[in-house]
Parts: structure tokens; C-alpha cells; sequence
């Protein structure tokens, strides 16, 4: 595990407009009465609220995800996880959904710096659509969203005909799904998209937000799906043996949440894990099972048949056939890794209170400067 830096309001203004990341560092409960304008401009408020250390909340989540980005660039690690990231909502001016600021778009930014091509996945109840729009003119990022559509469901976007525009054309994959879709159904059919998709489009690194309000009995959700079903989906695209980069994302039924994101945190390592959950300071949220797999309680009537599934698949593997090949891009200087030291030790006040976080970016690892077998090992004699 690594503690990632806390992102720059110049890194996020790598895709967000200045002005918009600007607004985020300067508001806060006490003073947003003084920009009801604004709120209005950059959609703040409802289901964005304003509150305590909101802009810190937003430098910690997209951090975490551009130095995931980062290490697989540089080769650091195989597959990177950010289970505090993923939130696909927010745009280049305004927040949407409880997303202020999109990670994912900024990770896939930093991505394309060392990959021709990046794959994106959702597997969220809600549309992946800050980041289809983000990527929506360029076949350099194919996204491909599963979620439910129709019946004004947040945030209304996703139609199997919203495919992408200009040089981006087939290259946005959405994958629209009824109330109630259960673990078979829904991952036959991810696995026949997905291996279809990157057959065809060949990507160089894969991102995948795994929202966990897909799963049976989210407090927002509507689909059947069990930790094993969503969790089957991560497996499936570990698979590749690409590099990966993995977010959280939406999860409204927090303990649920939390049981997924470990399960599938089991998965990415090859772990199996026990079911029973050991004692810990939250174990009380998970009563009275006290495990990580739970009955589905509640199942709501899957509406999605297989003649509406087909119709589906049938739409996606011809928008598919579209692409001849996978797009090349020609060869440039690989821009450098876009990063500012948080502290300069020699202009420190020693007097100052230093917090947690800083004082462990000044921490030297006793393993930092081994290799090889010995990397994790100080302790280990030189032979």
C-alpha cells in the first residue's frame, strides 16, 4: 500500500476548466451564501453538497488515481486499486452526482502519455458519463458502460445509439439494462462484450470503475447482482493480463460496499479469503451474519429477457464490426510525469505543527534502496 500525494489544482486542471477548480478550493459551508451564482453555474448543491475540507476530499480521491496511473506507467506494479476514486460523473465545469472532480478522466489522461489506446469499463447502476464525454471525439479511449436505462434513472444517458462522434465514432460502447438483472445474465453478457471489445480494440491498459450500487439491495440501485456475480466481472478482466488500474465508485448500502470492495481487493490478488469477518472497530455494521457473502434478501423482478439482452448484444457487436482495426497513434516524446514536491524542508518552520500526512512524505523506507528478492528485506545480510 502507498499513501498517494494529494493532487495540485493544477493537475486538475489537466481536464477540469481553472475557474471550476478554483470555486472548489475557495467554497465551504460558512461562505457558499456569498456564491449563490455560482453554485447555480458549477452545479452545486443537492446531490453535489457543499462541506467540511470538500476540496481536500477531491486533491485525496484524484491523487489516489493519477499516481495509480503512474505506476503502471512506469512499471512499478501490475494492477493498481483505488477503491476511493471512480467517480465517473463530473464534468469539465461542473459536478454531478456527488462527483466534484473525475479521477477516472484524469487517470486515463496520465494513461495516455505511455498507451496508444485505453480501455475503460463500468460496471456502476448509473452511466459512466462524465467519462464517455470526456473521451467522446477520440478513439484513443473506448469506454463502455453496463447500467440501468429508461424510466428517468440518473443521469439519463446511455442509450446503445450514443456511440461516440467524429474520430470517436464506435468507440463509446454503452450498454443500457432493465430493473433486476441477476449474475447470469449480466455477466454472459459482459464477458461477450468485453472479450469482443478488447479482441478488436487491443488496448495497451485497462481502467475499470467497479460501483458497487449494482449490487442486490443498494439504497439507490436496482439490479440483482451478488458480490460473487460483480466480483466475477473483476476476475474476468484480470484475465487480460493487461495493466489495470481499478476504482470503487457508487455504493449506497455502505456494508455491502464494503464486502465487495474486500472480495474483489481478494480477487485482484489471488486470495481467497474466509467468510467470516474478524473483529475489527466496524465489525457492528455487519451483524447479524458477520460475514463477507450475504443472502440477496430482497430480488427485484429481472425485466430484462432474452430477447431484449440479444437485441443489445446484436447492437454492440455491430458498432463493433465498425472498427477495422485497432487505431495507431504516431510515436511522440512521452511528456513527463507532472508532479510538485508538497514541501521544501529547508523553508520549515520548526515551530510549526507538521501534519500526518506530510510527516510521512519526509519518511525515508528502510527497504527503499534494495532490489531484487531482498526489496522488502533490510534486514536480509548482502551475500
Amino acid at each position: 500500500m502507498m499513501r498517494p500525494h494529494k493532487a495540485y489544482p493544477v493537475e486538475l486542471a489537466q481536464f477540469h476548466t481553472a475557474d471550476y477548480v478554483d470555486f472548489l478550493h475557495r467554497i465551504t459551508p460558512d461562505t457558499q451564501r456569498l456564491f449563490s451564482n455560482e453554485l447555480v453555474k458549477y452545479n452545486l448543491g443537492e446531490d453535489c453538497p457543499v462541506f467540511e475540507n470538500l476540496f481536500e476530499f477531491c486533491q485525496i480521491y484524484a491523487g489516489g488515481t493519477i499516481d495509480a496511473a503512474r505506476r503502471l506507467n512506469n512499471q512499478l506494479c501490475d494492477i493498481a486499486i483505488n477503491w476511493a476514486g471512480g467517480l465517473h460523473h463530473a464534468k469539465k465545469c461542473e459536478a454531478s452526482g456527488f462527483c466534484y472532480i473525475n479521477d477516472l478522466v484524469l487517470g486515463i489522461l496520465e494513461l495516455l502519455k505511455h498507451h496508444a489506446r485505453v480501455l475503460y469499463i463500468d460496471i456502476d447502476v448509473h452511466h459512466g458519463d462524465g467519462v464517455e464525454e470526456a473521451f467522446y471525439f477520440t478513439d484513443r479511449v473506448m469506454t463502455v458502460s453496463f447500467h440501468k436505462f429508461g424510466d428517468k434513472f440518473f443521469p439519463g444517458t446511455g442509450d446503445v445509439k450514443d456511440s461516440g462522434e467524429r474520430e470517436g465514432k464506435f468507440y463509446a460502447i454503452n450498454v443500457p439494462l432493465k430493473d433486476g438483472i441477476d449474475d447470469n445474465s449480466f455477466t454472459r453478457l459482459f464477458k461477450t462484450i468485453i472479450s469482443k471489445v478488447v479482441e478488436t480494440y487491443r488496448p495497451g491498459v485497462i481502467v475499470l470503475q467497479c460501483g458497487a450500487d449494482s449490487l442486490a439491495g443498494d439504497r439507490l440501485g436496482c439490479f440483482n447482482l451478488s458480490i460473487d456475480g460483480h466480483a466475477e466481472c473483476v476476475k474476468f478482466v484480470k484475465k487480460f493480463n493487461l495493466p489495470l488500474l481499478v476504482t470503487g465508485g457508487g455504493g449506497y448500502t455502505k456494508e455491502n460496499v464494503a464486502r465487495c470492495w474486500t472480495v474483489e481487493t481478494g480477487v485482484l490478488l489471488d486470495t481467497e479469503l474466509p467468510n467470516e469477518i474478524p473483529d475489527n472497530d466496524y465489525i457492528e455494521y455487519f451483524g447479524p451474519e458477520y460475514s463477507l457473502k450475504i443472502p440477496h434478501g430482497h430480488i427485484i423482478d429481472n425485466a430484462n429477457t432474452k430477447s431484449y439482452l440479444s437485441t443489445i448484444k446484436v447492437q454492440v457487436l455491430e458498432n463493433l464490426r465498425h472498427i477495422q482495426h485497432a487505431p495507431s497513434v504516431q510515436m511522440q516524446e512521452v511528456p513527463p510525469d507532472f508532479y510538485i514536491p508538497d514541501f521544501d524542508e529547508d523553508e520549515q518552520n520548526p515551530d510549526e505543527r507538521v501534519d500526518q500526512q506530510t510527516r510521512d512524505k519526509q519518511i525515508q523506507r528502510e527497504d527503499e534502496y534494495y532490489e531484487g528478492d531482498n526489496d522488502h528485506d533490510q534486514n536480509t545480510e548482502d551475500v
